[in-house]
């Protein structure tokens, strides 16, 4: 239990022993007292759970699991330096700055990353419904815990059995999923790293794809 939520169990606990207290010393029970009474146990009851939610809410406390793969990195030969760089880099930055235990990066019907903890580095990788609704609607879907949706599946050939996955599309031709270690594990602010980090990636693809294409019209 984090320090935080152990004060405000610890308040609670006084409040509740203060209540009894003071009712077990009043000499008779009043309307206004028992009004009094009823108002302190509803507070501490209530602080009582701040706590526990602020607890079960606290991603560093969640456990990881145990999740089955060897670490490696498999980037898509075919692609420029510059693109293989900023690969590397901000791949390497969410492996070690976040709870992530997996990454791949999905664009044009093409794995280009697939980087961290991984089952099969063969496994073929097709968007399935949730990663088509996140490209078709541009924005993120953060699965906290992948057990209560039943499309979960859709990212076995990313790492089987991840408790939490996010997913962020590179526009409508692409995805990055990040895989986590544990339930609720990636907070507000890695979520907006990844975008961040997606959104320059994106760009970068999108101006090789436009080189690439430049250069087949010159010859």
């Amino acid at each position: 239990m984090p320090t935080p939520a152990r004060v405000v169990l610890v308040c609670a606990l006084v409040l509740l022993m203060l209540t009894l207290l003071n009712a077990g010393l009043a000499e008779s029970f009043t309307p206004e007292l028992q009004r009094a009474e009823v108002l302190c146990g509803m507070a501490a009851v209530g602080l009582m759970l701040v706590a526990v939610l602020w607890t079960r809410a606290d991603p560093t406390q969640a456990k990881p699991h145990p999740l089955s793969g060897e670490q490696g990195l498999q980037l898509e030969p075919s692609l420029e330096t510059d693109l293989k760089e900023e690969l590397a880099w901000g791949s390497h930055m969410l492996l070690t700055a976040t709870p992530a235990a997996t990454l791949l990066v999905h664009w044009r019907d093409q794995i280009i990353l697939r980087r961290g903890l991984l089952s099969d580095a063969d496994a073929p990788f097709t968007p399935g419904p949730i990663c088509r609704r996140a490209m078709e609607r541009e924005t993120t879907i953060s699965l906290v815990n992948t057990t209560l949706f039943p499309g979960r599946h859709e990212f076995d050939p990313v790492l089987k059995n991840l408790p939490a996955v996010l997913i962020v599309p590179l526009g409508t031709q692409g995805i990055v999923v990040l895989g986590g270690w544990s339930k609720r594990c990636f907070s507000q602010s890695d979520e907006q790293w990844l975008e961040g980090w997606s959104a320059r990636l994106r760009t970068k693809l999108e101006g090789a794809t436009r080189g690439a294409c430049f250069e087949v019209d010159q010859a």
